[in-house]
Parts: structure tokens; C-alpha cells; sequence
């Protein structure tokens, strides 16, 4: 198996790049990591050897939020610009274009059957650009057989989680400070995981109604997204650490009544955290076993 290093553009310009794990096949699996990653995650390497076993190629890529700050290129009308990105500034609704333009790349590069992997908030991205493009009635749609969620977070209602009694001082704070234009101010310490703009904030705290897919603690809550997914659907979890109120036993037995599709597997990985520590071989095995099942 080959490794080659992959140059490409987001749909709105933005210079991206990423590994592309080469077995001279027409089936790519495009992978979209989740807040402060990049392309280098042993998970992800151990995933590209095992699928390779079934002719299976494996592209993942730096989006735009890899790391936590980092400069990138944006070029549109013949014109170079420097956008602020990473984990601190990115904007979940403008992942479309990374995974687009990643599509686009797999497209171009020959590719016939194209597999959208997302790890935690690459999964919201993922989702959320697949229902993008059917809103679209893209014609790129019929490339994409498959999605494969791994470790799907409800953020929002994670945010409001960890904040608990403070969350509203934290949000009135982003909120005066988009009415003068601070938006790339740096919120507290205390108000995330990780160092996050303002702008980055109230994504996550006030303006989500977009990607809002995975309200688990919502005994109402329909799925709606998840159950329009056209193509077979693959979901995991871990049980321990793992980023979700529930104890994911229950939630996994919950999402497989509410998700109304016969071509899903949805489960967890006994022992695996959120980031499937010490477990990537059996996630790796799980996907393979799932591709498989699809081998034209």
C-alpha cells in the first residue's frame, strides 16, 4: 500500500492537504477528524491498513479545524488571502466545503465509491454536509455508498452540560461581545475544553439549529437527519470517558429503535474511550466487516 501526500482546495477556496492511503482500488473511505486533530491519529492509520485487506483505500485530510490556531490559504478569484482556522475559530457549517472539496478530490483522482467518515465533531460535519448536498440534489451524491459516525456528539447540549449553572454568564459574555465586533475575542478558560473565539462559542451555544442532529436527551426527538440518510449507516461508540450524558449501552439500544433504516449498525466498543484508545483494532475490524457487506 502506497501513502501519498494529497494537495487539494476546500469548495470555497481554502488550501488544504492530506494522506491518501493508496491500494489501486475505485472505494475510498474520506475521513474528517474532530476538534484539535489532524491526519496523523494512530486510529486512523490502524483503520487505513485494516480496509486495505478489502481493497479499500483510506483519504483523511487536515480540515480546517485541525489544531487549535493555524493560518491557511484562501484562494478565490485569482486572489491568495490568510484565514484564522483551527479548533478556536473554525465554524462547524463551513466543514461543507472542506468535505466537499475532498469529495471533489476523490472524484478527480478516479474514485467511483466514495465512503464519509467523521470522528466527533467531524461527525456533525459529516452529517451535515451529506444533507447539504441532498438539499442541493447534488449530482455528487450517487458517488457517496456509505456513512460511518463515529462517536457523534451532542455539543450543545455537552456545552450546557459542563457549564451547568454558568453557562448563561458565558453566553450573555459572547454575546456583548459580537454586538461590538469581538467575535475573535478568546472566551475564558473555564468556558471549554479548549481555547475558543467568541465566534466559535456562540456556534456551539446559540446558533447550532443547523446541525442540531443528535438530541439524545430528548425523549421526542425524531432523528430526522440520521433517518434521511440515503446509504448505509455505521455508528460507534465507546463506553468509557465517552463525551455523551447516557450510558451508551442504552443509548445505542435507543438510536437502533429511533433510526428507522434497514442498512445500519449501530453499536459500541466495549473498553474504548472517546477517541478508541488501545481499541482501534477492533473499530478498525468493525468497519471493514460493514464495507464489506457493500463490495459490488
Amino acid at each position: 500500500m502506497q501513502v501519498e501526500i494529497i494537495k487539494f482546495k476546500a469548495a470555497d477556496g481554502v488550501m488544504l492537504d492530506g494522506f491518501l492511503h493508496k491500494n489501486h482500488t475505485k472505494r475510498v473511505v474520506i475521513a474528517t477528524h474532530g476538534m484539535n486533530g489532524n491526519c496523523f491519529r494512530e486510529r486512523d492509520k490502524i483503520i487505513a491498513q485494516k480496509i486495505a485487506e478489502g481493497h479499500i483505500d483510506f483519504f483523511i485530510y487536515n480540515n480546517r479545524g485541525s489544531e487549535l490556531v493555524r493560518t491557511l490559504k484562501k484562494e478565490q478569484n485569482g486572489e491568495i488571502t490568510k484565514i484564522l482556522a483551527g479548533t478556536t475559530y473554525e465554524d462547524v457549517e463551513e466543514g461543507y466545503y472542506d468535505i466537499k472539496g475532498a469529495i471533489m478530490k476523490s472524484i478527480e483522482m478516479g474514485y467511483t465509491e466514495i465512503y464519509l467518515q467523521g470522528h466527533s465533531l467531524g461527525s456533525t460535519k459529516t452529517l451535515y454536509t451529506y444533507h447539504k448536498l441532498q438539499k442541493e440534489n447534488s449530482e455528487i451524491l450517487s458517488y457517496i455508498k456509505g456513512m460511518l459516525l463515529l462517536s457523534l456528539v451532542d455539543i450543545p447540549r455537552v456545552l450546557r452540560v459542563h457549564l451547568g449553572k454558568n453557562f448563561p454568564t458565558f453566553l450573555q459574555l459572547a454575546e456583548e461581545k459580537e454586538k461590538t465586533g469581538r467575535e475573535y475575542d478568546i472566551m475564558p478558560n473555564e468556558s471549554f475544553i479548549y481555547p475558543i473565539s467568541v465566534k466559535t462559542f456562540l456556534k456551539y451555544a446559540k446558533y447550532y439549529k443547523t446541525f442540531d442532529f443528535a438530541q439524545y436527551s430528548n425523549s421526542n426527538f425524531t432523528f430526522n437527519a440520521l433517518n434521511n440518510i440515503s446509504v448505509p449507516l455505521f455508528m460507534r461508540w465507546g463506553n468509557v470517558n465517552e463525551m455523551v450524558e447516557q450510558r451508551v449501552e442504552i443509548l445505542t439500544q435507543m438510536l437502533n429503535t429511533k433510526i428507522n433504516k434497514k442498512d445500519k449498525d449501530i453499536c459500541f466498543i466495549d473498553g474504548a474511550n472517546h477517541n478508541y484508545t488501545d481499541k482501534e483494532n477492533i473499530l478498525a475490524k468493525e468497519i471493514l466487516n460493514f464495507l464489506k457487506q457493500y463490495d459490488d
